[in-house]
């Protein structure tokens, strides 16, 4: 009995010993880095301007002046351990001389080199997009999910889209595959004369080759994937490429086309019509004999590399080039390079250059060199062959200590940049964007 009794408390013990230690093993707090320690707010303000004379409303010919100021926050809240939801809003306003003459006949002395008033002159473009991303307990697997909305004067878009990203080799490979879709909706606007049977009465035998669309709808579906990887303690290299497609209304509303082998009809003072396409102040319109036609499907293939090289703590090396091609057949090539400067610990220049080259589109011919039996045809010289050039630098300032504070926020970094963009056919343009990024503490 007594050796029965023995044998039993052994067996009670050790069974509250493995008791206890499996207490032990389900109250053990493991410590996990937060994905995003605290809210954080970006705020960014851009100014743009352009010129140039091929503008695609006027058929090729004309002012493309334009002005943009656009301004964006973005908010980025933890909403635990694992989860952000981040919030961008953008406010964009512009005014272009090109997009006025879309109906430039409210001007005594209508041309398309200089703008006119109307609802066209200007407008606002306003947008949201609602990022939620998870990552996992060892911040080695993350998906993504987001919706997007933008609206302005002619033009709707709603899109969604997801992605994974998954990190392994101690996190110095990263896979990436993203999708996304955009369902956008036309409210399209046509060029004056076509809209306004008062131009036919001054032109009884103007018959343009014109009909109103019977769909407005332009979709967009994209897929992407992407791979990176920590060569060296010093080299970095991340490649992509995407696939998009394109359905539906490609094709820009309110972009003339004038054709070779079609009469010419004025609006305007009739005696300057001679050197019409060489004078830069006619007073007279010429009415379009249609307007662009492209077609309902387009594939778009992007390739790019990304490799990135730390020179010492003073430099680093980042460069960039992609490679593109569509069905539409157009390949262009981008190469760019940037080299961040360490002034100080608080201060960082970068000079930046990006040159860039594409072939034409087969749809693409200049002002007048289009014929009426052609199934599509654009004068937009965005589809042109060109090369283009661009000069940039930028200086950040970080504050890691966020020592200046407004309110709740301390501020964590200042961003200056700027570019000067140079085409071949002319077109030339300026950007500078400033943006704050704060941190609630």
């Amino acid at each position: 009995m007594q050796n029965k009794l023995i044998i039993a408390l052994f067996f009670i013990s050790g069974f509250a010993f493995s008791q206890d230690k499996e207490v032990a093993k389900d109250t053990t707090v493991v410590f996990k880095k937060r994905v995003l320690e605290s809210t954080e707010v970006d705020f960014m303000l851009s100014y743009y301007n352009q010129d140039g004379a091929h503008s695609a409303v006027s058929g090729g010919i004309g002012s493309e002046k334009l002005t943009d100021v656009a301004s964006n926050i973005i908010v980025a809240m933890p909403m635990n351990d694992d989860d952000v939801l981040t919030i961008d809003a953008g406010l964009s306003a512009y005014t272009s001389a090109s997009s006025s003459n879309i109906n430039p006949y409210d001007s005594k002395n209508p041309t398309p080199w200089q703008s006119s008033s109307g609802a066209s002159e200007s407008d606002a473009l306003i947008s949201l997009v609602a990022n939620y991303s998870h990552s996992s307990d060892n911040r080695n697997f993350i998906w993504t999910a987001d919706v997007a909305f933008s609206n302005e004067y002619d033009y709707t878009s709603v899109g969604f889209g997801g992605g994974i990203t998954k990190l392994f080799n101690d996190k110095n490979s990263e896979i990436s595959v993203k999708a996304n879709a955009y369902l956008d909706q036309w409210r399209p606007i046509y060029p004056g004369e076509l809209r306004n049977s008062n131009y036919f009465i001054f032109n009884p035998s103007y018959t343009p080759s014109f009909t109103a669309w019977n769909s407005t709808a332009r979709n967009s579906y994209s897929a992407s994937i992407s791979f990176s990887q920590v060569l060296t303690k010093k080299m970095q290299f991340s490649i992509f490429f995407d696939l998009v497609q394109q359905e539906g209304k490609l094709s820009t509303p309110y972009q003339r086309i004038y054709f070779a082998d079609k009469p010419d009809y004025y609006y305007g003072n009739l005696a300057f019509v001679p050197n019409y396409e060489n004078s830069a102040n006619q007073g007279v319109y010429r009415l379009a004999d249609a307007i662009e036609k492209l077609p309902s499907r387009r594939f778009k293939l992007p390739i790019g590399l990304r490799w990135n090289y730390y020179i010492n703590v003073r430099f680093i090396l980042r460069t960039y080039y992609r490679y593109y091609t569509d069905n539409w057949d157009i390949t262009a090539h981008t190469a760019s390079v940037e080299l961040p400067i360490k002034i100080t610990d608080k201060f960082t220049v970068f000079p930046m250059y990006r040159y860039y080259t594409q072939t034409q589109s087969k749809y693409f011919a200049p002002f007048e060199k289009h014929l009426s039996t052609e199934q599509y045809y654009t004068s937009d010289y965005d589809l042109s062959t060109f090369n283009a050039n661009q000069y940039g630098f930028g200086v950040t300032y970080t504050d890691l200590f966020t020592t200046t504070k407004i309110w709740k926020f301390g501020l964590k970094n200042i961003d200056f940049r700027f570019n000067h963009y140079n085409r071949s056919d002319g077109l030339s343009s300026n950007i500078g964007t400033l943006g704050f990024k704060f941190v609630m503490q």
